[in-house]
């Protein structure tokens, strides 16, 4: 009877360990028994953990037992020691925690070193970024059991038939996050043309085709407008949409990405891409006058549509990218040296650019990412709409302008 008490108490911690290994994040807290998270510091009596609940102290006496835990295999734990424990680690920490939920003598403590994150985070990613497809859903066909994935370039785009595998997991991103971690488990039904996708698997040899093992979709959105309030305080932003001339409510959140877009930059690239924006949905940057090449229209995807998904570009999960090989590479890499600003930073008029999961409410969105200083792209979207065969929008802007960087799944 104790042994299968003892039995099922290890099952439960191995699945607390797992569940913080695949956040990565101080996902467990603090409960009564048990307290898990990040090490912030390590004394000679105590390791002070930050977890979600806040901040304890596990308190160590000569009856606590250390074990290391692989973030490969949860389940592979090997004796560990004191002495290995340190700042920026993931521990997870068994014993009767105090009433005020400060301190826990720690029983038992399951280390998950920092080191050991890292090296698997550059080994996931790497395996995303050989073997992952991103890009658009265009068609779902539940009879064969296969999708149409739009895969863009930074000049032209290909239509590749995804099925997946026999034992296949299927994940959805969650409101407000393109995080892996908080993904959710979903189903082959839940795709909807539209969405964004990110698969693992392997591609045909003729690239028109990929078995996919690993699927996680969304349906995101990008909004564009001018600076109408900004509330600091709150970490809000009201802007006036340039398609829909409605206000719309921002909010920005911890996660948020916020950056700075490089005025000459902006201007070179919203030039470059001066033809981009009547030419219909799927168009982007290109050479004023350039012809879309063979196979499909070209660039990035468009903004102020479903599926203009943002790119995260923190930690370790798939691969981040839009040109089918997994990694974007170029544009994600840009953004990442944009200076950062700060809702504060904003001013009434200044133009800013925001994706998001597309929700019921349209009047008010969680920014995923937020770029300022993108005026010239709007500038060209709007020059685009007004001259003959252009397709104007609600706001007088072409429904198809893009702006650099909104689009593509990020990482966790």
């Amino acid at each position: 009877m104790y042994k299968r008490i003892f039995l099922l108490f290890s099952l439960i911690l191995v699945s607390a360990v797992f569940s913080m290994i695949s956040a990565q994040a101080p996902e467990i807290g603090i409960t009564d028994s048990k307290a898990g998270g990040e090490v912030v510091s390590v004394t000679d009596t105590s390791i002070t953990v930050k977890t979600k609940d806040g901040v304890i102290d596990a308190i160590i006496s000569s009856a606590t037992v250390f074990k290391k835990v692989s973030p490969e295999n949860v389940r592979d734990i090997t004796p560990s020691t004191f002495a290995e424990i340190s700042a920026g680690d993931k521990v997870l920490v068994s014993g009767t925690v105090s009433a005020d939920k400060k301190t826990v003598p720690a029983r038992t403590v399951y280390l998950l070193t920092k080191a050991a994150i890292t090296e698997r985070n550059t080994a996931e990613v790497e395996k995303w970024r050989t073997r992952g497809l991103t890009g658009k859903v265009v068609s779902v066909n539940p009879q064969t059991n296969q999708v149409g994935v739009e895969v863009r370039g930074m000049m032209a785009s290909t239509t590749v038939t995804l099925t997946p595998k026999e034992k296949a997991k299927f994940k959805r991103y969650a409101d407000n996050s393109v995080k892996f971690s908080e993904a959710k488990d979903s189903s082959f039904a839940e795709i909807k043309a539209g969405d964004m996708i990110r698969a693992l698997g392997d591609r045909g040899a003729d690239g028109t085709t990929f078995t996919a093992e690993e699927v996680v979709t969304g349906a995101f959105q990008t909004v564009a407008g001018a600076v109408k309030a900004v509330d600091a305080a709150k970490n809000e932003v009201v802007i006036t949409d340039f398609q829909t001339k409605k206000d719309i409510t921002i909010a920005v959140g911890p996660s948020t990405t916020m950056k700075k877009f490089p005025e000459e930059m902006a201007q070179r690239m919203a030039q470059m891409g001066g033809g981009a924006a009547q030419a219909g949905p799927g168009s982007g940057p290109r050479p004023p006058g350039a012809t879309p090449p063979a196979g499909g229209q070209t660039g990035a995807a468009p903004a102020g549509q479903t599926g203009a998904a943002p790119a995260n570009g923190a930690g370790a999960g798939p691969g981040r990218g839009m040109n089918g090989g997994g990694g974007r590479g170029g544009i994600d890499e840009m953004l990442e040296r944009f200076d950062n600003i700060t809702v504060a930073d904003l001013k009434v008029g200044d133009t800013i650019a925001v994706s998001s999961t597309k929700t019921a409410n349209a009047d008010r969105i969680t920014a995923i990412k937020l770029l300022s200083g993108v005026e010239p792209f709007l500038k060209v979207a709007q020059m685009a709409s007004a001259a003959p065969g252009g397709q104007r929008g609600q706001g007088g802007v072409s429904g198809s302008f893009t702006i650099p960087g909104l689009d593509g799944i990020g990482g966790p």
